[in-house]
């Protein structure tokens, strides 16, 4: 089964070129199941109904998130009623939406969780232990996938290690910037540091380079707003054995 993974989708401008790629991407390369992180999706931050359908209008099976999950409440009832959108499984567990999801293909059940680390973040429970608690419960999944969005490239390799064997595909999202770091780790988990960005090429994260040079030279407060121009999509492809859930391969690929 190949799966493709894809970096955090951002604004107006990312949306609409995932809607232009993706279907012939996923022709091309005989992609079986998508995820995109899409908690940057609406125009200005964080995910609506609206740009989540958008999402998946587009191709993509289920949705992950992160810190600007809630950002915009008009969503909130949105991730109660959805069972292909996730938010950080960390955060408080009365918060609106849920942090695992289990997807039925027909000949296999992929279970999909999303965390979020806990350095350089916003408070939230050690995601180690976190993903322990859920493990047992995806025990009918053979293709279990983790989405940990983090802003440490250690915390991010530490939890890969400590899922490896346990998972069939560990990768980051948050940075924006890909890494090069593909691989199938020895305990037959593929994992990537992060998957990168879909959105403006010519940005800072997706942001107008100028807003973002002028908020790190005077440290005054500043309105972003998305770039314009050609854009990319970046993410990872793995190669999973359906029948045992064990990575065989894992592929960088950025799109433009």
């Amino acid at each position: 089964m190949n799966i493709f993974a894809i970096g955090d989708v951002v604004g107006q401008e990312g949306c609409e070129f995932l809607r232009k790629t993706l279907p012939s991407f996923k022709k091309l390369k005989g992609i079986d199941f998508t995820i995109a992180n899409g908690e940057n999706s609406a125009a200005g931050n964080g995910i609506t109904p609206f740009s989540a359908q958008h999402l998946f209008a587009s191709g993509v099976d289920v949705i992950t998130t992160g810190n600007h999950v809630y950002k915009r409440r008009e969503v909130y009832d949105f991730l109660d009623s959805r069972g292909d959108i996730v938010r950080p499984a960390n955060y408080n567990r009365n918060n609106p939406g849920r942090g695992f999801t289990v997807i039925d293909k027909g000949s296999v059940q992929i279970g999909v969780v999303n965390l979020a680390g806990v350095s350089y973040m916003e408070p939230a429970a050690n995601p180690f232990e976190t993903v322990d608690l859920i493990l047992p419960e995806l025990e009918k999944c053979r293709i279990i996938l983790v989405d940990f969005h983090a802003e440490a490239t250690a915390e991010k390799k530490a939890l890969g290690f400590y899922l490896d064997s346990r998972v069939s595909a560990v990768f980051g999202t948050h940075t924006h910037v890909q890494t090069s770091d593909a691989k199938v780790l020895d305990g037959a988990t593929a994992y990537i540091t992060d998957l990168g960005m879909t959105g403006p090429e010519k940005s800072v994260l997706g942001i107008k380079p100028e807003i973002a040079v002028n908020r790190f030279k005077t440290g005054m407060p500043s309105r972003f707003e998305t770039a314009q121009g050609r854009c990319i999509m970046c993410g990872c492809i793995f190669e999973i054995d359906e029948k045992t859930g064990r990575a065989l391969s894992a592929e960088s690929v950025c799109v433009e």
